[in-house]
């Protein structure tokens, strides 16, 4: 069974498991019947598949194709409406759903064709001086579509404005930065605004150009799914391989980074130390990438403008198979074109495996250890043969008791789930035997889910820091060690709220066995909820932390709640074998008032404030300016505002600094690291990432933000305080029993 929030991002490796090219595409007819069937039989919510039920699906591939309402008009969603909003429940469980997905998919290509030829002629014939005072709406999802071509035109005529405008505010502002640091014109060898604006609208009519019938299928059943709940979903046979990368951390690829460039190229950002490029020895840092070999074998695809998935599946291959790569390179101020030829092979993300750190600190005579664990996600391996996070846990833990350290702050923050039998035994190691987690299923049935530790492998003083971010699984170990009154939680006012179970299912085994399966993709079902083993259920509310922060996050729409379709909240009865510890014992409330002093008067927090108030404004305007004043004004402003706080924090730094070579040493623990003699000691100074080499960026170092002394951010550093006020707290009422007796 599998937590989680959503698929992670598109992993930026260039990445493969050999997947063969289908001889024969999938019959998606099929596909979708069997996909219909498997959700009206095993989706949690039982609901009647039924004409409300088809004015959904029409609802959400109208809204994948469509969100921002920019390309169809009213009266072609109406006359959408009146064909099929009452039949696609028929059409997909008969068989003859395709032409519908299909005839609407090529209203909206044909849209997207018409829109960009519009815009390509504004950008060749008008002259744009941004004189006017007007606005445009930022996000139209909750507005209505466009009456008429007239009311379309201006949609995107203001549309376009907005980028060149964005475009050239963005200049400005980088310009000006690289000016005060001494550094060159960042854009020199970059396009013209009018032309990066116009690249970017070639790469929407390559990527409108490349769709298949795989495609529409993706986006149709996709649809279907969603309408559920927004959990469930589809996967195309390439995006279940993405998947498990994912979910696995591990892959077989040439260990690269890319990044698709204005000019249409994939751009080496990056090459994973010791992996497949870099012992190969030839592709350097900053190549771009024109062309792929998926073979080596002379027969050259060109990826310009395309989209770096297609990219990726282009470059999949088998462990030690050839890929060859057509790249341009600078050379003596020109470009030069070479050809370069790697073997795959396997590649671990290290970045996103568990770490650990340790800080050793002195402080008025008292001298504290103590720990960090970060947790990025609850990875796992499909085959139970790769990275495991349980495992990894397990042996960092080990490695800090042996470093005897006196707390824990768990980092759970950004980490939107995994697997649940690895959360459910990683769980146990602070709690010990005993149920973690409730599931019921779609007939009612509970059934707890247990830790089989005899005991905890960590019994310590415990933190738990989560943000808005923290989803699924990372709220079944939140809520448990809440519950069990085993850690104080600290962060955000909730975590994400999900409290849902999702399986895989391989739908080319529902099929018959003499259709064409090959490619017919999975379904992720939604098929249980999951209850804390109080009753209590995160679904919605999420984790309310013990201790609540602060945080940018809570100014946005973010969680379960703003999404389509999700399950409600409920409650179910308390797990008869839940025997929790005695919650006086974490002095909660001495605990927030020694925390609120500090942040009362932390500059972070205190900007943080105006930071939340002013993103909320702009959300409720829901509009910005087309007026290159009013925007020029609006950016010194805010240059303004940004240049005070660099004087502020810089002069702030510097006292946490030398508060900290004072008081503070920082060991790093990785996985390499836990049966090492002896730690390696964290120099920020020396501080380098020794799992990729990272190409330099002009641009994005002027949009660098700040980095924290010591790479301690002020939640974790308020963590590490907490752990403190708690840990003193423990020695306090100990040292009370001890002299009572």
């Amino acid at each position: 069974m599998l937590i989680f929030r959503k698929l992670a991002t598109a992993v930026i490796f260039a990445t493969g498991i050999f997947f063969p090219a289908p001889i024969h595409g999938a019959d998606f007819e099929l596909v979708g019947r069997e996909l219909a069937r498997m959700l009206q039989n095993g989706h949690y919510a039982r609901l009647a598949f039924n004409e409300d039920l088809s004015r959904r699906f029409l609802e959400r591939y109208l809204d994948s194709l469509d969100g921002n309402k920019i390309y169809f008009l009213e009266r072609e969603v109406t006359e959408m409406k009146r064909r099929y909003e009452r039949v696609l429940h028929d059409r997909i469980s008969n068989k003859s759903i395709m032409p519908v997905a299909n005839n609407i998919h090529e209203i909206y290509r044909g849209r997207v064709m018409a829109r960009v030829a519009y815009v390509k002629d504004l950008l060749a014939s008008k002259e744009f001086t941004f004189k006017e005072k007007r606005v445009v709406i930022d996000d139209r999802s909750e507005i209505a579509w466009p009456v008429d071509d007239l009311e379309l035109r201006k949609v995107w005529s203001d549309n376009l404005e907005n980028l060149l405008l964005s475009e050239t505010v963005r200049r400005a502002r980088l310009k000006a930065r690289a000016i005060e640091g001494g550094k060159p014109d960042p854009f020199r060898r970059k396009p013209s605004i009018k032309k990066t604006v116009d690249l970017k609208f070639d790469r929407l009519l390559k990527s409108i150009e490349g769709i298949e019938q795989e495609d529409i299928a993706n986006y149709f059943f996709s649809a279907v799914t969603k309408a559920y709940d927004p959990h469930s979903e589809y996967f195309s046979s390439n995006e279940m391989a993405q998947f498990k990368i994912d979910v696995s951390n591990e892959l077989v690829g040439i260990g690269a980074r890319l990044h698709s460039n204005d000019n249409g190229e994939i751009e080496i950002k990056g090459i994973v130390n010791g992996g497949p490029a870099d012992r190969q020895g030839e592709l350097k840092l900053g190549d771009r990438i024109i062309a792929v070999s998926a073979e080596n074998d002379g027969n050259w695809k060109s990826v310009l403008f395309k989209s770096l998935d297609r990219v990726i599946e282009d470059i999949l291959g088998e462990k030690d198979a050839l890929v060859g790569l057509r790249v341009r390179r600078e050379a003596n101020g020109k470009d030069e074109v070479a050809e370069i030829a790697i073997p795959r092979g396997v590649v671990t993300m290290k970045d996103e495996l568990a770490t650990a750190r340790i800080y050793d600190y002195r402080q008025d005579q008292k001298s504290r250890r103590l720990a960090v664990l970060t947790i990025p996600s609850f990875y796992f391996d499909f085959e139970n043969s790769g990275n495991r996070v349980s495992v990894d846990v397990e042996l960092l833990l080990g490695r800090l008791q042996k470093e005897q350290v006196d707390g824990l702050v768990l980092d759970l923050r950004n980490n939107t789930g995994g697997s649940l039998p690895e959360v459910q035994r990683l769980t146990g190691f602070f709690t010990g035997r005993g149920p973690v987690v409730q599931v019921r299923s779609k007939s009612g049935q509970i059934r707890a889910l247990n830790s089989l530790h005899r005991k905890p492998f960590y019994d310590g003083p415990l933190i738990v820091l989560v943000n808005r971010n923290s989803a699924s699984a990372t709220e079944i170990l939140a809520g448990a060690l809440q519950d069990y009154n085993r850690a104080v939680i600290v962060g955000a006012s909730s975590t994400y709220g999900k409290g849902t179970v999702q399986k895989m299912m391989d739908i080319s085994e529902y099929m018959p066995i003499l259709a064409d399966r090959e490619s017919a993709g999975w379904l992720k079902l939604t098929f249980q909820k999951y209850y804390r083993v109080s009753g209590s259920s995160v679904q919605i509310k999420g984790v309310i932390p013990d201790l609540i922060l602060p945080g940018l996050s809570d100014s946005f729409e973010k969680g379960e709640g703003f999404k389509k379709h999700a399950l409600p909240h409920d409650i179910i009865r308390r797990n008869p074998d839940f025997t929790p510890l005695q919650r006086n014992e974490l002095f909660v409330s001495k605990l927030i008032q020694k925390s609120r002093e500090r942040v009362d008067v932390e500059p972070y927090y205190k900007h943080l404030t105006a930071d939340i108030l002013r993103a909320k404004k702009a959300l409720k305007e829901n509009s910005v300016s087309l007026n290159l004043s009013d925007r020029l004004a609006e950016l010194k402003k805010e240059e303004s505002l940004r240049s005070l706080r660099v004087k502020e924090r810089t002069k702030y730094f510097v006292a946490i600094k030398k508060r900290d070579e004072k008081e503070l040493k920082i060991f790093h623990l990785t996985l390499d690291d836990v049966n090492a003699g002896k730690l390696p000691l964290f120099d920020p100074k020396e501080e380098v990432d020794d799992y990729i080499r990272r190409a330099t960026d002009e641009i994005a170092d002027l949009e660098e933000t700040f980095k924290w002394p010591n790479g301690i951010d002020p939640v974790k550093r308020e963590g590490l305080h907490v752990l403190r006020d708690l840990i003193e707290a423990t020695e306090l009422k100990d040292l009370a029993k001890v002299d009572a007796k």
